[in-house]
């Protein structure tokens, strides 16, 4: 299949993220068309790994599709690298996720990885997060008193993702125009509306590297960068 041009971009920092693998270990492998470059790529080195734990179940179909052993995350003790896209990367490493709708799970292998390697194409660098839409997931029975709530408190615009469920079984709200000009008050405090399960704010669990990939070369940042 021919490959557009931003493809190609996925294609290459996903070959690229095969260096960070840490032999003979568990790895934790995210959700999105970036990684799903980065799981093609790891069926050449499946067997420098013991295994994979996965944000979903997408996921999880294709790293099993390529013979690569998925385990549930209480199943094993420790994740050395956890690999995944994002929708947007400040110059300070931290993100916005969960376009795919994966984005609790996402942030709890995150969260117990040593090392969290995002993987991205240029076109997900940002000066300030918020621009694309942030994603939160939220129980059922809550989701319409928390689109009202962020209306009232934050002037936001939340769209109900329909039609969409979560392998959780919960719903997903697209907020619009939310302020994430400090993500680490925008995070704590949308955790603490009752019936947000989690957003897609990832400043507790940003990156501790990110690869970019541009037409040239894969440029690397790590946090002792700023």
């Amino acid at each position: 299949m021919q490959l557009n041009k931003q493809d190609k971009l996925k294609q290459k920092v996903a070959i690229k993220a095969l260096d960070y693998i840490v032999p003979n270990s568990y790895i934790g492998v995210g959700t999105g068309s970036t990684v799903n470059f980065f799981i093609d790529a790891l069926a050449s080195r499946k067997n420098d790994i013991l295994g994979a734990i996965s944000s979903s179940e997408e996921s999880t179909k294709r790293l099993k599709n390529i013979d690569v052993d998925v385990f549930d995350m209480n199943e094993i003790d420790a994740i050395s690298v956890y690999f995944d896209g994002a929708d947007e990367v400040d110059e300070n490493l931290s993100l916005t996720k969960g376009g795919g709708g994966a984005l609790m799970r996402e942030k709890i292998v995150a969260a117990l990885a040593d090392k969290f390697v995002c993987i991205v194409d240029k076109s997900k660098l940002v000066t300030h997060l918020g621009g694309f839409p942030i994603p939160i997931e939220v129980v059922p029975m809550a989701r319409s008193a928390i689109a009202r709530y962020l209306v009232k408190k934050y002037q936001a615009e939340p769209v109900y993702r329909s039609g969409y469920k979560t392998d959780n079984g919960n719903v997903i709200l697209d907020v619009h125009c939310l302020d994430v000009s400090n993500p680490e008050q925008v995070e704590r405090e949308l955790n603490q509306i009752p019936g947000l399960v989690c957003n897609g704010v990832f400043y507790q669990q940003s990156a501790d590297i990110v690869l970019i990939a541009d037409e040239n070369t894969v440029v690397v940042k790590e946090h002792q960068n700023f």
